[in-house]
């Protein structure tokens, strides 16, 4: 169980406000003003800065908050498996994107649960941004992503390597007549992901490195369901860029195809990842090996 000093100071790094802090925990805010003044006595630091009323963490404050974070959900794992020994029913918690957990995933989590017929196993859909969030606040125990996170703050093992393509009807008819190029494409309509989605993160990413914005194209339409995407393709409403994966099957029967662009050619990785110095990482990353030998 954490010190309750910990709780403070997680609460004052969530609201960066020592008196809304001091309302959601109940107490003064002298009091949790005391509490944060104790740690920063003990480690010797200081771990907020105020000026010109805004407040804000230090380096060092970043520093422990990370690690409390980390410290505060294996506290709940250890009650979790504590719970688990006396129940005999283990359960972990996986976050999937959505082309991962649509398209990828249903294969090797086949495998983990006939390994496994004790375990419980929830998963849980979103996008890239919403599953870091997530693993932050202990809410799923890792997760499987193909947008961008920062590598530094998280353990990660790759999964696979996906090739992501431009994709659009197969009668299509583009509006500049023969394409070969990235830059023959704005002045189609491009189909998108919402904000958020790793997906979308790639493409603007790959997009910008040519000197194109998403803004760049005619018109765009942003949908939050890979199906619906893909349907949209294939009445002809527009292009997209996706994982080859989420559209094998209708490039396989020829309803959609491939658009040859001569100046584009990427793959990205699918990964797992969770929370860096956990105390049950070395467990985590077990499970994260078996699923892709699974694949």
């Amino acid at each position: 169980m954490l010190d309750f000093r910990v709780q403070t100071f997680l609460t004052v790094c969530e609201t960066l406000n020592y008196t809304k802090a001091a309302a959601v925990l109940g107490l003064t805010q002298p009091a949790v003003s005391q509490h944060i003044h104790f740690l920063e006595d003990h480690y010797g630091v200081k771990l907020f800065h105020y000026e010109k009323k805004t407040l804000t963490l230090t380096p060092q404050g970043k520093i422990l908050r990370a690690r409390l974070l980390v410290q505060k959900n294996d506290d709940a794992r250890i009650h979790k498996e504590m719970q688990a020994v006396r129940s005999g029913k283990w359960s972990i918690a996986i976050g999937v994107t959505m082309t991962v957990g649509e398209y990828a995933i249903a294969g090797p989590l086949t495998a983990l649960l006939k390994n496994h017929p004790d375990w419980s196993i929830h998963v849980v859909f979103g996008n890239t941004q919403k599953l870091l969030g997530l693993l932050q606040s202990g809410t799923i125990d890792f997760a499987l992503v193909e947008g961008y996170y920062p590598k530094d703050d998280f353990a990660h093992l790759t999964f696979s390597h996906q090739p992501f393509v431009a994709v659009c009807a197969a009668g299509h008819r583009f509006a500049v007549g023969q394409v070969k190029a990235l830059g023959d494409l704005p002045a189609e309509r491009i189909i998108l992901r919402e904000p958020g989605s790793g997906t979308r993160d790639i493409l603007a990413r790959s997009l910008s490195a040519k000197g194109i914005r998403l803004s760049d194209f005619k018109a765009s339409v942003e949908v939050g369901n890979m199906h619906t995407i893909i349907a949209l393709l294939k009445n002809d409403c527009g292009i997209s860029f996706l994982y080859r994966i989420a559209v094998a099957p209708e490039l396989a029967c020829g309803t959609l195809r491939e658009i040859p662009l001569n100046d584009f050619h990427m793959t990205h990785p699918f990964d797992f990842i969770w929370e860096k110095g956990s105390v049950y990482s070395g467990q985590i990353e077990a499970i994260c090996r078996e699923l892709t030998a699974a694949r």
